[in-house]
């Protein structure tokens, strides 16, 4: 598994199969990228300058929105994930 560094988060994107109401299916290559992930691995926090780690706003389970274009795409095992930083995290979803 991946443990993230600092203020990092590793999310398994949530793919979304897309059907208009006539029931086309959207083909990949014509949908919008995701923007909603699981959490499946927290870093430690930012050090803040008395040298203590500053509380993350997301934990592993939460499902959240993220900036369109952020993170760095990763496979492992066949499962593709993304690593964001914490500021590209916009939301959780409840």
């Amino acid at each position: 598994m991946i443990k993230p560094l600092g203020e990092r988060i590793v999310i398994k994107v949530i793919e979304e199969t897309e059907q208009t109401s006539g029931g086309i299916f959207i083909p990949d290559s014509a949908k919008e990228k995701p923007q909603r992930g699981g959490v499946v691995a927290v870093g430690l926090g930012k050090l803040n300058d008395k040298g203590e780690r500053e509380p993350m706003d997301v934990k592993v389970g939460d499902t959240i929105l993220y900036a369109k274009y952020a993170g760095t795409d990763v496979k492992i095992d066949g499962v593709e994930y993304k690593i964001l930083s914490i500021k590209d995290a916009l939301a959780v979803i409840e």
